[in-house]
């Protein structure tokens, strides 16, 4: 996936923006002002933070060899995905999608009803 399917795949979401708080070199995806996904354009091939449940955060660093714990990031809830093309694009979706989510699931009822 490249960069630009992957701004587009982040900006699909309802309510996402597109930011560079922290200089040039990181985009971040928030939703409400809170992040769900920052990709690193400094490496290659592209690093993609994604929030993840505690628990499947685990797996996946199992599961793949391109997923490790959120470079610079709390690693119990953050995932870094080197983007080299091991994992299916659908997963990767569905991580993004997950991320995404769980970052909505905890904003408040008002700001979440806004997003429906």
């Amino acid at each position: 996936m490249n960069l630009e399917a992957l701004k587009e795949l982040f900006l699909s979401f309802k309510g996402a923006t597109k930011e560079f708080p922290f200089g040039e070199d990181v985009m971040v995806f928030k939703v409400k002002n809170k992040m769900f996904g920052l990709i690193s354009l400094k490496e290659t091939p592209l690093n993609v933070n994604l929030k993840c449940d505690p628990h499947e955060a685990i797996i996946y660093r199992e599961l793949y060899q391109c997923v490790n714990e959120g470079y610079h990031m709390n690693k119990k809830h953050w995932n870094t995905i080197t983007m080299d093309g091991s994992m299916k694009e659908d997963i990767f979706k569905g991580m993004v999608e997950d991320s995404y989510n769980l970052i909505v699931s905890k904003l408040s009822k008002r700001d979440q009803r806004e997003l429906e």
